[in-house]
């Protein structure tokens, strides 16, 4: 697919990830719709850095949990750009329990639901919304952004990072993008990327990661088969890779995660000798 010119839906390029996959796709001429809706000194950053780029791309404040909310920016691409050729479904909320604790305490009464809505809810009403926009193209693509916790669960040491419906949520996508490339062929492809532990989702620049102690933090990385956190940059270029490189790929998940789903387990044995002569 060629992405040059092409209208793109980014939610979440506030931060982190998505700023990341942001600037990747500036790059190659990509027009880029950005809501937001928290983070108002981030989402004034992005305003900022995109506001003068030749594409004309447009930052709106929009709450994606709310069904009329993702309707108006429907609307709102439809009158501007004409159309939808991209979508990044990049929009998740995970409290990490090295910071909430259980969902038990007082703080954290609308913690679940907070997770299931906007981490997979949202996700459907943004593909719910925008379907008849990108089926007017000859060819378009959706990306959903998981997280290793729907294989993980709490298990172990991810038992610290990952919360319960945080685990459940992101296990929900992988079925929504088995379901949903079924409904978009054969013109729009939707694949999964799966994310471990990124600097900036789970690791080393979020509060959580900081909230571990030292031991905590390496056992994470002794679990990781590279031994060391992802970045957002090699997110951005996975999500790049998936729209240029891999117009075969349709209803699958790539998981970019160091080898953390393998970690535990590093050591191969040598084959025994047998016992057949």
């Amino acid at each position: 697919m060629n992405i040059y010119k092409k209208t793109a839906l980014l939610p979440g390029a506030a931060k982190g990830i998505g700023r990341a996959i942001a600037r990747k796709m500036a790059k190659r001429g990509v027009r880029l719709i950005m809501p937001w809706h928290d983070w108002p000194d981030a989402a004034r950053e992005m305003k900022e850095e995109f506001s003068n780029k030749e594409q004309g791309h447009i930052c709106i404040q929009a709450d994606l949990r709310d069904k009329d909310e993702v309707k108006r920016i429907a609307s709102t691409i439809e009158r501007k750009c004409g159309g939808l050729d991209i979508l990044i479904n990049n929009i998740e909320r995970g409290g990490m329990p090295i910071i909430h604790g259980a969902y038990t305490l007082e703080c954290n009464q609308e913690q679940w639901q907070l997770e299931m809505e906007t981490t997979l809810h949202a996700k459907w009403l943004l593909f719910d919304n925008f379907l008849p926009l990108l089926r007017q193209q000859d060819e378009a693509a959706v990306i959903n952004i998981s997280s290793i916790a729907g294989e993980t669960d709490r298990g172990g040491i991810a038992g610290l990072l990952f919360n319960d419906g945080y685990a459940a949520a992101n296990r929900g996508i992988e079925s929504l993008t088995k379901i949903w490339a079924k409904t978009g062929a054969p013109k729009i492809r939707v694949n999964e990327i799966m994310l471990g532990i990124i600097d900036t989702r789970h690791g080393k620049g979020t509060r959580g990661w900081q909230t571990l102690s030292a031991k905590q933090q390496q056992q994470v990385l002794d679990h990781i088969l590279n031994g060391r956190t992802g970045t957002p940059e090699e997110v951005a270029q996975a999500v790049v890779f998936i729209l240029e490189k891999a117009d075969y790929m349709n209803g699958a998940t790539l998981r970019l995660d160091g080898g953390f789903i393998l970690g535990g387990t590093k050591e191969v044995p040598t084959m025994p000798a047998g016992v057949l002569e």
